[in-house]
């Protein structure tokens, strides 16, 4: 049997820690560490003893986004395993978004791609000064649709279309700034700074924390339908299955530029 990738627990007090175990890629997430926190996430969701859960990464890093030799074998694979992956991945982000309880995500080193999706899903944010951000998608000729919604409400439409479409790293302090974090604490201490957030959400009653969520979900529109998952998986999977993606994963595996690059001249 495989080993887990996502590790779970929880405290006395109801604190599920909900940790991405592949530090050797980066915490980068494949087929089996996307079932698993789909299914992390419905059983914590699903159990009464959970006051709020934290998401962080282990290793030096947050979360690098896809594996790159995924997405590159699921290209190749049969359409509806293509599809099935993109729909979990969707499916994901959407009970992340909708947890029933307070969701707070602790930030250090990359958070690229689908780590960024990831944070956008969470209540509040805090990052290590020294994190980097990134939605690189773009740059392998993939789009991030299973996150675009929550990125929208996190970031601004306006933050979004910069970064969504440049593939461009920023920093903790840009990251402040597009509202994609809420805070920013000095290296080694995202502990320290989570300590009296954790404290204020737990002094608020539970089902108030939850109906209150639920309807700020509600007025933004960001209570995703099934119909509006499927979507979002299937503009996912047309993509990847794509020639410009083949090219764009084959370009970074080989380590050189895509065919769509021109250098400028001399």
């Amino acid at each position: 049997m495989a080993q887990s990738v996502v590790r779970t627990g929880i405290d006395g007090r109801g604190v599920a820690t909900v940790a991405l175990a592949r530090p050797e890629v980066h915490n980068a997430y494949d087929e089996q560490m996307i079932a698993e926190l789909c299914e992390g996430l419905a059983a914590l969701a699903a159990d009464p003893q959970v006051r709020l859960l934290i998401l962080r990464g282990d290793g030096r890093h947050f979360q690098a986004g896809a594996d790159l030799n995924c997405l590159q074998r699921l290209a190749g694979a049969a359409p509806e395993v293509n599809l099935d992956f993109s729909w979990r991945t969707t499916e994901t982000m959407r009970r992340l978004n909708a947890f029933p309880r307070p969701t707070l995500a602790l930030v250090h080193g990359a958070c690229y791609g689908g780590g960024l999706g990831m944070v956008a899903c969470c209540d509040v944010a805090i990052a290590s000064e020294q994190a980097s951000f990134a939605l690189t998608e773009v740059r392998w000729g993939v789009i991030p649709a299973p996150i675009v919604p929550q990125l929208c409400a996190a970031m601004g439409v306006r933050s979004l279309r910069r970064y969504g479409i440049t593939g461009e790293r920023f920093d903790a302090r840009e990251a402040l700034r597009t509202q994609l974090i809420h805070q920013i604490c000095a290296e080694g201490a995202l502990d320290q700074a989570a300590a009296p957030v954790i404290e204020a959400l737990l002094q608020s009653a539970p089902e108030a924390v939850a109906q209150s969520k639920q309807l700020v979900l509600a007025q933004a529109g960001l209570e995703l339908t099934p119909q509006q998952v499927r979507a979002l998986a299937l503009q996912a999977a047309v993509k990847r299955a794509s020639p410009e993606a083949a090219e764009g994963l084959r370009s970074f595996l080989e380590k050189r530029r895509p065919s769509w690059y021109q250098p400028p001249e001399d």
